[in-house]
């Protein structure tokens, strides 16, 4: 196989192409369903599907002079917005400290390799385990006691209103968003901007229970299975870094998805050096 055979099958994946381009609702529900999950703007050096990049339906568009009147932003803006409000997608800063839409069908993956069986409840011990930030186990009690919150209620149930405070709040924030603590549910805009915030598991229960039933290596295999079926080929340094995991787990899920047929190990890939993973 070839360098350039691979690109123009993940082009094709990710709707970098004119005739796939993401138009509609409907449509960005589909890609995010393809994919397993992606990006809002930002691009992964790892190779991850990113919605304006299938809104645009090309790589690596350029930022336009006029952001605000840009079509394709203005429609990439919305359906960030509309998919997670009517609860189509999950979204939350999940990988790196990035935004991403996840289908629902693998939130319950995305769970079980943060949160293990763990509730919402078990913050506290997380916070006593050295594992959760002072500021962050502030936030959590708040949402404990009443949810969900808007940001300015929550800033101010936890003393964090000041402009001071605002980067130790979203610091706090993103730390909750990644460990799949809490999860912003809504943008509002009138009658002024804000963020409303919830629990996960009350956002959205029978993921979470899903998730909490569901073993750890086994989630982690989903993950790799469902993202290399949307990127086409990757390689066990590229996944640990992008999932966050130890090398020996991503061997682990490699060799049992090659086990199934999955994927395919140690591929040599012409104009590429190295070996690498391409899916089934």
């Amino acid at each position: 196989m070839t360098a350039a055979a691979l690109e123009r099958l993940r082009a094709r994946a990710f709707r970098r192409v004119p005739s796939r381009r993401v138009r509609s609702e409907r449509a960005a529900l589909g890609f995010v369903e393809d994919v397993g999950f992606c990006s809002t703007f930002y691009r992964f050096p790892e190779g991850v599907a990113c919605l304006w990049e299938a809104v645009v339906g090309s790589e690596r568009p350029r930022w336009p002079r006029r952001s605000h009147h840009d079509a394709s932003i203005g429609l990439t803006w919305e359906l960030k917005d509309t998919l997670p409000s009517k609860k189509r997608v999950y979204y939350g800063k999940l990988l790196k400290g990035r935004p991403l839409l996840v289908a629902l069908e693998l939130f319950p993956a995305f769970y079980a390799r943060a949160r293990g069986r763990q509730r919402a409840r078990d913050y506290r011990g997380e916070y006593a385990a050295g594992r959760m930030s002072h500021p962050a186990r502030r936030l959590m009690d708040a949402l404990i006691r009443e949810h969900p919150q808007y940001t300015r209620g929550l800033r101010a149930n936890t003393f964090m209103l000041e402009p001071s405070k605002t980067r130790e709040f979203e610091r706090a924030m993103a730390e909750l968003q990644q460990g799949l603590w809490v999860v912003k549910t809504e943008e509002r805009y009138e009658p002024t901007f804000s963020y409303r915030w919830d629990l996960v598991e009350a956002w959205l229960p029978e993921a979470v229970a899903e998730g909490r039933r569901l073993a750890r290596e086994r989630a982690v295999a989903q993950l790799i299975e469902r993202y290399t079926r949307g990127a086409i080929f990757s390689s066990e340094r590229l996944l640990a870094r992008l999932f966050g995991l130890r090398a020996e787990e991503v061997t682990r899920a490699v060799d049992r998805l090659v086990t199934t047929g999955a994927l395919r190990a140690d591929c040599r890939v012409e104009g590429w050096p190295g070996r690498w993973l391409v899916h089934g």
